[in-house]
């Protein structure tokens, strides 16, 4: 029986090849997107999951509050040092502690051989008791345990040493220390929330030349630490949470022992990091949990529309089966037995659309890739977890768009269809306008969402920072120029196509994490600000450089580094200290941390983070110490290339040995929207996608509902109606159901992209001009897609339609 359904299915494949097409392309396309969708969310779920350990491993993060409404002023993923023997020795329950400290990129030397390296990390020896670490070659008990020991990954060893044994090889980082390679170690894999290239022995940084043991055991204030804890199997993280405020009041300075009044700590499962967490530093970015949902029902709504498309054609063309069912009735088939053919039917589809779809997204992955810079893979859906789903997916796709269909077409009585009285039902009528609804509902929703991403990214790109960030280079500052930085500039601005060159602590594009206390005298003496205040070390070349428009005072005098008793301060700070004007602000006494001085000059707000965080109170400050200054910016003019190649024989007349290396300012800033920009062109694809999906079942259903009316539109021509009117007849129905559509959507399409616009702190509003403009491009194509049907039927010869009357 079983086999003389498929053989039945095949045959009406055979028969009906457009409607079969139309369906079979129709689901391919949904079930494609929906195997592309599946592989990014088994991919972005995988995080951190293949440590063995994964569920057991929880990161300690820092946040900060603001001391007078206790909002939170920095929220970090790191701490400071001295917490892990703190956190050791107090919770017996701690297994084991790992601590990683990132120092982002520096240079490696090994005999003539020298290259930059981007991911620097320092790791204590406990690193491979909580990481999988897969060690290629080394002693994996004492690889990191003693100072001047570090590790390198295949590919960075193959890239020094070649063939050669690279095991206790001496190689130079950053043209000063020597360390000893003690093992290779296999990359860490793609899903992985951070990246090394390089381990460097923790116990490295108790050298003064370094760090020094004191700061490790003291220094409350460099909180770029990132402590990981491996907990017993079965243990509650909370109850250890729940322990945190009095160990802070315990051991963290503070004149009260309410520590926890303004700091606090949390703990962060591993395998949560990458989708959950979005502290103001991490050590790579992550993902997004909401980017896994958004995806989710992108997948769903593609593959009902996809479904609907069968459901319609299926009841639409049910009167053209309707004697097939009567005989088969008549003959003694029963209706479970009608329901199991027909869904038989809707199954084998499935399948057809299923094969082809596992071959379409293997070979789309690569475009994808290439798309989103990840590395998928086909191979993520070969567990069985996830395969043995996939794989009864078309069953379900194909009893869930079958079984409306087969239930209605089993239900025919014999008698009315053999006695040609058989009418398509009202109902099923109705239920096809509801499910031609939700399709262009789905579309039109898609169609806003990408209008309103593409405004939002447009307002980005050309909303005016206060600053200029349009042909800046950025370089990392080396300590070799600490000595020789004005000579260095000097030699810079020989060159006509140079025009500013800075230094400073942080450049705009990066985040403002660093803040110390701050006082000011408003009265007749210093008193404390419970305003959080943010700072940059800047030089007197920074406000020039960057283009920053100053309201009130002036700029750091000199260019000697000399001006360290003098202030710039934003408007957001002047207002946050309580000063009612800028001109208010000038000259008043001014310390900030252990600077002493008088504010100088107040400068316009501008936006240092990216459009995602509102502009924050900022000071800046010319430094007094050593290696405050981490960036060197350089404004340029003219001939790019040719400024480009003279910094470049410049940086090599004075740092001969460090590789050189720069960015551009508006780049760094185009990367912080990469996600945006990426969730842009997902949308329009997927929009594109479920609107050709819809037109495609609007087709079918259009062509076959013409084909019944065609003995009408020949008597109407018969009367002098002219085309037109039978385009617009014919049209008028199915347009209805497009606006419709496009009422169902506004609501749910303004909902969603409102709180999607949540996220950033400047934003479009969202117009109405929008959802107009969707509308119309949804009725457009709609009626493109019918009028090749209703033209086609309107230029018929009656005389064809009506001679068999």
């Amino acid at each position: 029986m079983f086999k003389n359904y498929i053989k039945i299915a095949w045959r009406n494949l055979m028969k009906n090849k457009v409607y079969s097409f139309i369906n079979i392309s129709g689901l391919t396309i949904g079930l494609t997107c929906c195997f592309i969708i599946c592989v990014y969310l088994v991919n972005e779920l995988s995080y951190d999951k293949y440590n063995k350990q994964a569920e057991h491993v929880y990161r300690v993060e820092r946040t900060f509050l603001n001391q007078e409404d206790k909002s939170v002023s920095l929220d970090l993923g790191a701490v400071a040092p001295p917490f892990a023997p703190l956190l050791k020795n107090d919770f017996k329950e701690i297994k084991t502690i790992t601590t990683i400290l990132p120092i982002g990129d520096g240079t490696i030397q090994y005999n003539d051989k020298i290259f930059k390296e981007n991911e620097l990390y320092f790791a204590d020896e406990h690193l491979f008791d909580v990481f999988d670490v897969n060690l290629k070659e080394g002693n994996i008990k004492n690889a990191l345990t003693e100072p001047y020991s570090i590790l390198l990954t295949e590919e960075v060893a193959k890239r020094y040493f070649g063939n050669e044994n690279p095991i206790n090889k001496m190689i130079k980082i950053n043209q000063q220390l020597l360390f000893k390679v003690t093992g290779i170690y296999e990359s860490l894999p793609a899903n992985s929330h951070w990246h090394p290239d390089v381990l460097l022995s923790f116990s490295s940084l108790k050298d003064t030349a370094i760090y020094g043991e004191e700061q490790l055991r003291t220094n409350w204030g460099n909180n770029m630490f990132y402590l990981y804890l491996l907990l017993p199997k079965g243990f509650d993280a909370k109850q250890l949470e729940a322990q945190f405020p009095a160990f802070l009041n315990r051991h963290v300075p503070d004149g009260s022992n309410k520590a926890s009044n303004w700091t606090s700590l949390s703990l962060r499962k591993l395998s949560d990091i990458h989708l959950y967490s979005h502290k103001d530093s991490e050590l790579e970015e992550n993902g997004d949990i909401k980017r896994v949902y958004i995806f989710s029902i992108i997948g769903i709504f593609i593959l009902l529309i996809a479904c609907i498309n069968y459901m319609n054609l299926s009841t639409a063309r049910s009167a053209l089966r309707a004697r097939e069912i009567g005989v088969r009735k008549v003959v003694g088939a029963n209706k479970s037995e009608l329901i199991a053919q027909f869904l038989s039917e809707s199954i084998l589809i499935c399948w057809v659309a299923a094969f082809i779809s596992f071959l379409l997204t293997w070979l789309l992955l690569p475009l994808l890739n290439n798309l989103s810079g990840q590395t998928l893979s086909m191979s993520l859906l070969l567990k069985a977890q996830i395969l043995i789903p996939l794989l009864l997916l078309p069953f379900f796709i194909g009893i869930v768009s079958g079984i409306y269909p087969a239930i209605f077409l089993s239900s025919f009585r014999p008698v009315k269809v053999l006695k040609g009285l058989f009418k398509n039902s009202e109902k099923a009528f109705s239920l096809r306008k509801i499910l031609v609804v939700i399709q262009f509902s789905i579309s039109i929703i898609l169609i806003v969402s990408t209008a309103i991403v593409f405004q939002q990214l447009s307002f980005i790109q050309n909303k005016s920072l206060g600053f200029n960030k349009e042909q800046v280079i950025i370089l990392n500052n080396n300590d070799g120029l600490d000595q020789s930085f004005q000579s260095f500039r000097n030699s810079l601005t020989t060159n006509t196509a140079i025009q500013d060159v800075a230094r400073s602590s942080r450049i705009p594009s990066g985040r403002l994490l660093d803040a110390q206390g701050a006082q000011i005298n408003l009265g007749n003496s210093l008193a404390p600000s419970k305003a959080d205040i943010k700072y940059l070390r800047v030089d007197e070349g920074f406000i020039p450089t960057y283009g920053i428009s100053m309201l009130s005072g002036r700029n750091f005098k000199g260019q000697d580094g000399s001006d360290t008793s003098s202030f710039v301060l934003n408007q957001a700070a002047v207002r946050a200290l309580g000063i009612q004007s800028n001109e208010e602000a000038l000259g008043k006494q001014f310390k900030y941390g252990d600077q002493m001085g008088q504010i100088a000059g107040v400068m316009n707000d501008f936006n240092f983070e990216s459009l995602h965080q509102r502009i924050l109170p900022l000071v800046l400050s010319v430094s007094t110490g050593e290696n405050d200054y981490n960036r060197i910016s350089i404004r340029v003019s003219g001939d790019v290339q040719r400024a480009v190649q003279h910094i470049e024989a410049t940086w090599k007349k004075y740092l001969p040995e460090v590789p050189f290396d720069y960015t551009f300012l508006d780049s760094r800033f185009a990367d912080l929207y990469k996600a945006e920009h990426q969730q842009q062109v997902i949308f329009s694809v997927f929009a594109g996608v479920a609107i050709f999906i819809a037109c495609l079942g609007l087709f079918g259903l259009s062509a076959f509902t013409i084909t019944q009316r065609v003995k009408e539109i020949g008597i109407r021509k018969v009367l002098g109606a002219s085309i037109g009117s039978i385009v617009r007849l014919l049209s008028k129905d199915f347009l209805l159901l497009v606006a419709l559509a496009a009422l169902v959507a506004f609501p749910i399409a303004w909902f969603a992209m409102s709180s999607w616009l949540s996220d950033f702190a400047y934003r479009i509003d969202i117009s109405w001009e929008v959802f107009v403009v969707a509308t119309c491009v949804a009725l457009l194509i709609a009626f493109i897609t019918i009028s090749v049907q209703t033209v086609k039927a309107a230029l018929a010869n009656p005389v064809k339609s009506l001679r068999s009357e």
